[in-house]
């Protein structure tokens, strides 16, 4: 796993949400007051460490807006981009290795990441400042992404052209699953099932915007 560059690191986020790619032996517990979680219940990240934790529902509002300065709660909302304007050309000028990422803009580090999942875990790049400014440009919806806890998720895998805004929780569960379910060096069949099946679920539980997407 590559370690972020710039003194925060993808590793503790990651950590968190591993609990995702399999079902937890015992209840888990708010990470603030201790009281028991529902199976669906909210998600903060710790702005200095930029640490994911699980929240109780009483917990998660008192951290409900972008003025918080310790934590910030993650979005729940799950938007597929069916508008959403992102040709081949302006793909690769954004300088990532594979068809699968996610973007948002890091508090910490002052500016947009982009994050890939990996057999070894989550791995960062730093997309050229231009690309991401025309692709915002294009897309103007991405000019109010919550700092830190909402971001676009890109799937161009294959004959796929998907583009979602989601909460973080969600980005991190996909590199639970990849690093989890990952074999050999193409990553075995195991793998691309669970990929195919996180973005099913993903798609069925979006609120559709707009019409058809770009490539």
């Amino acid at each position: 796993m590559s370690a972020d560059p710039h003194g925060g690191s993808p590793r503790t986020a990651l950590s968190s949400l591993r609990r995702f790619a399999r079902r937890p032996a015992v209840r888990e517990r708010c990470e603030l007051c201790s009281a028991k979680l529902a199976a669906d219940h909210a998600h903060l990240v710790e702005l200095a460490s930029r640490r994911l934790l699980c929240a109780c529902e009483a917990c998660g509002i008192l951290f409900n807006t972008e003025g918080a300065t310790k934590y910030r709660r993650v979005p729940r909302r799950v938007q597929l981009l069916r508008e959403f304007r992102l040709p081949d050309v302006a793909w690769q000028g954004l300088g990532l290795p594979i068809n699968l990422a996610f973007f948002l803009h890091s508090t910490a580090v002052g500016r947009v990441v982009a994050i890939y999942p990996s057999p070894g875990g989550a791995t960062e790049s730093l997309p050229p400042p231009d690309a991401w400014e025309t692709l915002v440009e294009d897309n103007p919806l991405l000019s109010d992404l919550e700092p830190d806890v909402e971001a676009l998720l890109v799937n161009r895998l294959g004959s796929t052209h998907e583009y979602y805004r989601v909460g973080i929780d969600e980005c991190y569960k996909l590199v639970g699953l990849v690093r989890t379910h990952w074999r050999s060096m193409s990553g075995g069949t195991e793998v691309w099932k669970e990929i195919g099946r996180f973005f099913a679920d993903l798609k069925a539980k979006a609120h559709p915007v707009g019409g058809t997407a770009h490539a």
